[in-house]
């Protein structure tokens, strides 16, 4: 079983993702385990204070960090030994597909989610080092972030999908956005299905949907191709598709 364990203000906003879905069926069948932990149980004072405003002035409120260090402990003691642990930051180094994977060949993963203005850096500096960000955006708090992490992760991890080679087809699996899908009705409103979907030849079939990742990603995020080293299909493939494209707009 995958351990994980979410240190967060609000957990009611992670918890929903833990229940339905792809992450919820992953928890039904024993293979994922989800750990929600606030830092007000670990406060002491009546009214569960968990924030203060910043030293040095300005806008909102900052994490305090005895509570966050508190749960952030409490939560390891659920984890395996050779956990995973981030603090969802904007700061912190982003999140791809490639770093999903590698979470979930591990064994567990500790998220710490800030909120307001953030969290006491000493969080960072004394508990947990590394950070992670979802993007350059910034959220109202990392527990949706959490969410997007553990949905990520979760679907990855050994029986959970239903189809063993689902998670391959992924957008980014191989470095490349995804090909088009398809379903039932072959024609509507005047669009057709692909041909090379509807012949039953499997080889035509994985040529089109390479072109397609291919081209889809020449298009939109021409960054990736730009670190990848193209095979000599991929390579004409991808220069078929251009030319097609080429030809559609003269």
């Amino acid at each position: 079983m995958f351990r994980l364990a979410v240190v967060a203000l609000l957990p009611e906003l992670v918890e929903p993702v833990c229940r339905a879905g792809v992450v919820g069926r992953a928890c039904e069948r024993g293979l994922l385990s989800v750990n929600l932990v606030t830092p007000r149980d670990f406060t002491s004072d009546r009214h569960r204070t968990t924030d203060d405003r910043p030293y040095g002035g300005g806008p909102g409120m900052v994490l305090k960090y005895e509570p966050v260090r508190d749960a952030i402990r409490a939560a390891r003691r659920e984890l395996p030994m050779d956990r995973a642990e981030f603090v969802l930051s904007a700061k912190g180094r982003g999140f791809d597909q490639a770093m999903a994977r590698k979470l979930a060949a591990g064994s567990g993963l500790l998220l710490v989610a800030g909120r307001y203005e953030g969290i006491d850096e000493r969080i960072v500096k004394g508990e947990v080092s590394e950070e992670l960000s979802l993007g350059d955006f910034v959220l109202s708090g990392g527990e949706l972030a959490a969410a997007v992490v553990i949905d990520a992760v979760a679907r990855l991890l050994p029986g959970v999908l239903g189809h063993k080679e689902s998670a391959l087809h992924d957008s980014h699996m191989e470095g490349l956005l995804g090909h088009p899908q398809y379903t039932r009705p072959e024609v509507v409103d005047g669009m057709r299905v692909p041909d090379e979907l509807l012949g039953g030849h499997h080889e035509a079939i994985r040529r089109w949907r390479l072109k397609q990742a291919l081209g889809a990603t020449w298009l939109r995020r021409p960054e990736l191709l730009e670190s990848r080293v193209l095979a000599t299909e991929e390579h004409e493939l991808l220069q078929e598709f251009i030319r097609e494209q080429q030809s559609c707009e003269s």
